[in-house]
């Protein structure tokens, strides 16, 4: 159902932002079928964050009731990265807005000048 929806909004002109808990070892194949099946540009991001701050961060969003530290530890996996030469790794220390920076410049869209225009709402954790 992924690759389905993905390939329907790619093939109708959206630009296509594919987020959440894809294991490599669930979703490799997924994944390289898409950019394999893909004219236009691919770019696979990746924020490297280890468990503890994974936990900590949960705390502070509005969902944190919705599962516990328990169950993310389950779907926990470290450095999950695909490996592949292009895929951008962002470490933990990577604040929001110099990630929005480094994913639009290595997506090759045009930036904005400060922080505050690229995400005028939302600050950093």
């Amino acid at each position: 159902m992924i690759a389905q929806t993905v390939r329907f909004a790619l093939d109708h002109g959206y630009h296509v932002v594919l987020e959440g808990i894809l294991h490599s070892s669930r979703y490799r194949s997924t994944l390289t079928a898409l950019r394999n099946g893909h004219r236009g540009r691919s770019l696979f991001c990746y924020l490297d964050v280890s468990l503890a701050e994974t936990l900590r961060r949960h705390l502070t969003r509005p969902q944190a009731s919705e599962f516990t530290a328990e169950n993310m530890s389950g779907w926990y996996a470290a450095h999950d990265v695909l490996g592949w030469p292009d895929e951008l790794v962002l470490p933990e220390t990577t604040g929001l807005n110099e990630a929005v920076r480094a994913i639009a410049a290595a997506a090759g869209l045009p930036q904005a000048g400060r922080d505050d225009d690229l995400l005028p709402n939302i600050s950093s954790p």
